[in-house]
């Protein structure tokens, strides 16, 4: 079997997907595998539901190359205050991964941007995100976009010496 390289970054369309499409339940399967190599356990067991991704109090998008591969997501779900730590107008970044043969494109940073935009025209203040110390590239994309450590940790990992929070006023 022959793997072509994907097209130019220029080429790939960000589509909203719901999360429960077919292309997006393959991505997140590939970054639960990916999770699960790093720290040794079954992945991300945050609870999360396809209504959480809908418009107008979430966005899930995916990538794809001309010809409708399937190369990166991400998406954001918004929060109020509750009692896992968030705040009012915060929206979660969620799922943001990108293939193996699509790293090196800008992939993550187009999509963050795109979720960052769509999450401030739907009002929301405070963009959050938790990841963990086995990521230090989602770390890295995090850090040189404006995310500084989150004061107080949420999420379903918050109490984790691995996990890792983060934010970025809107």
């Amino acid at each position: 079997m022959t793997i072509h390289p994907p097209q130019q970054s220029a080429a790939v369309e960000l589509r909203p997907t719901p999360f429960d499409h077919p292309d997006a339940i393959k991505l997140n399967d590939r970054v639960q595998l990916e999770y699960a190599e790093r720290y040794g356990d079954e992945g991300d067991v945050t609870p999360l539901d396809p209504a959480m991704f809908r418009p107008p109090g979430g966005l899930y998008l995916v990538a794809y190359d001309t010809n409708g591969t399937t190369l990166a997501t991400g998406g954001w779900r918004a929060h109020e205050t509750n009692d896992e730590g968030y705040a009012d107008g915060d929206a979660e970044i969620k799922r943001m991964y990108v293939t193996p043969e699509a790293r090196g494109l800008g992939l993550a940073r187009r999509i963050l941007a795109a979720l960052e935009d769509d999450a401030r025209a739907a009002g929301r203040t405070r963009m959050v995100l938790e990841t963990g110390t086995k990521q230090p590239e989602a770390i890295a994309l995090y850090t040189s976009t404006g995310y500084t450590p989150a004061p107080t940790k949420f999420g379903h990992y918050r109490f984790e010496n691995l996990s890792r929070c983060f934010v970025k006023a809107l």
